[in-house]
């Protein structure tokens, strides 16, 4: 399980990549998640990150009926939101590039 701290700073990131392949909604974005090895993450968590992607611009909201059940509201991403997407991309690989040397140079093997 990934420690809460760890996730904490990279969690928005990856939401904002799930949803800009597609439009969804923040149970699908939890099932994406735990697919991907994030473990459970609470909608309780999900949901506050969406409302502050969609408050700064970076994502759009549209209610969509649903086959079972009310309506479901849909997230994707705006231009504003891919290029933050990009900015994160590019500051995550920076991380991960310097713990990998890190790493590496302690003899720890590389992630």
């Amino acid at each position: 399980m990934i420690p809460s701290q760890m996730l904490k700073g990279t969690l928005e990131g990856c939401i904002m990549a799930i949803i800009s392949r597609q439009p969804t909604y923040g149970y699908e974005i939890a099932e994406q998640l735990k697919n991907y090895g994030f473990g459970q993450i609470a909608e309780g968590t999900i949901y506050p990150l969406l409302l502050r992607l969609e408050k700064n611009g970076l994502a759009n909201a549209e209610y969509r009926a649903s086959e079972v059940g009310p309506k479901r509201k849909y997230y994707a991403l705006t231009a504003k939101g891919r290029e933050e997407l990009a900015a994160f991309l590019a500051s995550y690989r920076e991380l991960t590039d310097a713990v990998n040397h890190l790493l590496k140079d302690m003899g720890g093997g590389s992630l």
